[in-house]
């Protein structure tokens, strides 16, 4: 699918943030699209934003938070979410998800999510599955590399997704689905700034666990983060009119 046009301005995007929590934001997918001079709007579930039209945007991002997707009761807008994900994919809109992101388009495709046998919080490597190589998506990526993980849930692949990642605590960590349907369990677009403002905000202690790292050591690998970035700008870029 190509990039749209709107107000007269070719290959511009409008680029729709879906946010469940005041410290999990864009990261540095913000900076890639004001870098390219796309629009970007925003519901924030947390202040009881509304939804936008659907056909006044183009790309659907889903960003992380600390709810479960099965929390309808305790987060009510759950439901409208799920619907509104599941008309951005059956509308052919690019839809990226990120963490929780991911478990609501995994979940709308009709895979299940579930608790993970392991909580994995901290730096460890993700590791491409034989199925992603054919994929333009990843082309240049090499093997493995280590990206910040902070989840305990995770999801089956969707039926007719193709298995990107892995990760030794979890087997599943990202598909492409319909070439244009994305979802990452970890997270590419993490900045230093986003770091620490989880830290600071995040009111709960870490849990123990094998793949559970401190604060200090999560902070310590800092040095991570430019280069996953400059792989969220490089999904990024080939998404962008379906570019591989």
């Amino acid at each position: 699918m190509k990039s749209s046009t709107y107000n007269g301005m070719k290959n511009k995007l409008r680029i729709h943030s879906l946010e469940h929590i005041s410290f999990e934001g864009l990261g540095c997918i913000k900076e890639w699209a004001v870098k390219k001079g796309h629009q970007l709007s925003y519901t924030h579930f947390y202040q009881n934003d509304k939804l936008p039209d659907l056909k006044e945007i183009d790309w659907l991002i889903v960003m992380g938070g600390p709810m479960s997707i099965h929390d309808e009761q305790k987060f009510p807008w759950l439901r409208e979410e799920k619907k509104f994900i599941k008309s951005a994919i059956d509308a052919q809109k690019t839809v990226i998800g990120i963490c929780l992101g991911s478990q609501l388009i995994a979940h709308v495709l009709g895979a299940r999510v579930y608790k993970n046998p392991l909580t994995e919080i901290g730096w460890f490597d993700i590791v491409r599955t034989e199925e992603s190589y054919p994929s333009d998506l990843l082309a240049g990526f090499e093997e493995k590399w280590k990206v910040l993980h902070w989840h305990g849930d995770t999801f089956e692949i969707p039926s007719k997704a193709v298995h990107l990642f892995q990760s030794e605590a979890c087997k599943n960590q990202g598909f492409l689905f319909n070439q244009r349907v994305l979802g990452l369990q970890f997270h590419f677009e993490m900045t230093e700034q986003g770091l620490e403002k989880m830290f600071v905000n995040e009111n709960e202690k870490l849990p123990v666990g094998v793949f559970v790292q401190s604060q200090e050591e999560i902070l310590s690998q800092k040095k991570f983060i430019a280069g996953n970035n400059e792989k969220m700008f490089l999904i990024l870029d080939r998404l962008d009119g379906n570019q591989f």
